[in-house]
């Protein structure tokens, strides 16, 4: 079985811990082949970095022109896994270059990122989360929002989420919430979710310190204006393997989709897809 080759983005010596668990769980796989290319900031210093037993070259903007060059001849997805603020212009780069890629960082301007596909000969997966069962949670939020709008109607609602303190954006999963909360009546906006950061903070809530600097708690609280009823969800996830593994999944989707011309998939998409497969 040929192997399909993936380019995973956003690697440094430094930083870059989803991307790095990202490249492992490629590298384990049995159906793909890490490429041994890493676009990355222009702020790193290194030029190179190991990945198991594999020498990873890392690719800054400037050289973007000489790299696409040197892989002119081979067929790759490229998993992003960089920093907010390169989202949009590394989007730009997949689309004019023609590289399918699956976007799992969070930040940028979403409703521009789409469009860039969208108006593209490219495809994509773009979720603000890789993780399978969140997503399914997701789904089942989604359903009752559309099919019991307004249920919730004069109650209140509270989200906090708590990230690694090098996570340099609200989550991205808490902001997709908001919107089913919206349908079922509970007003509220993304600038209202709380943020956690402090580690200090992060021991008290319970979360174990081998994990300070990957996890993703989420909690959402919904009482009613009286105080006499509360409704709390939660999904905790330690370590980053939940999101590894959805993003491989990610890309194995995303092979049956290239071809495609401007279309953008999601990881509910994916979801229902290894669901039915």
């Amino acid at each position: 079985m040929e192997k399909t080759l993936v380019m995973v983005n956003g690697l440094s010596p430094n930083a870059g811990k989803m991307a790095y668990k990202v490249a492992e769980h490629v590298q384990a796989s049995s159906d793909m082949e890490l490429l041994p290319f890493s676009l990355t900031g222009s702020n790193v210093e290194a030029d190179r970095m190991q990945v198991g037993d594999l020498e990873i070259k890392l690719v800054k903007p400037e050289d973007r022109k000489e790299f696409i060059e040197m892989v002119s001849d081979q067929s790759f997805i490229s998993v992003d896994y960089t920093h907010p603020n390169a989202v949009n212009e590394n989007a730009e780069f997949y689309c004019s270059n023609r590289l399918p890629f699956v976007m799992g960082t969070t930040g940028g301007d979403r409703d521009v990122l789409e469009k860039t596909v969208v108006d593209s000969d490219n495809v994509a997966v773009i979720a603000p989360n890789m993780a399978k069962q969140i997503v399914a949670f997701q789904a089942m939020l989604e359903y009752a929002a559309n099919t019991f709008p307004d249920a919730f109607k004069g109650y209140t609602l509270e989200i906090a989420e708590s990230h690694q303190n090098g996570k340099a954006d609200t989550s991205g999963t808490a902001k997709a919430m908001i919107g089913y909360f919206n349908q079922l009546g509970l007003p509220f906006t993304k600038d209202q979710i709380k943020m956690i950061r402090a580690p200090d903070e992060q021991l008290e809530m319970g979360i174990p310190e081998n994990t300070l600097t990957g996890h993703a708690w989420h909690t959402y609280t919904l009482k009613s204006k009286e105080g006499d009823v509360l409704f709390g969800f939660t999904h905790n996830v330690n370590g980053r393997d939940i999101y590894a593994a959805g993003t491989l999944d990610g890309v194995r989707f995303l092979i049956g989709k290239l071809g495609e011309k401007g279309k953008v998939y999601s990881m509910m998409d994916v979801l229902k897809g290894a669901t039915t497969d």
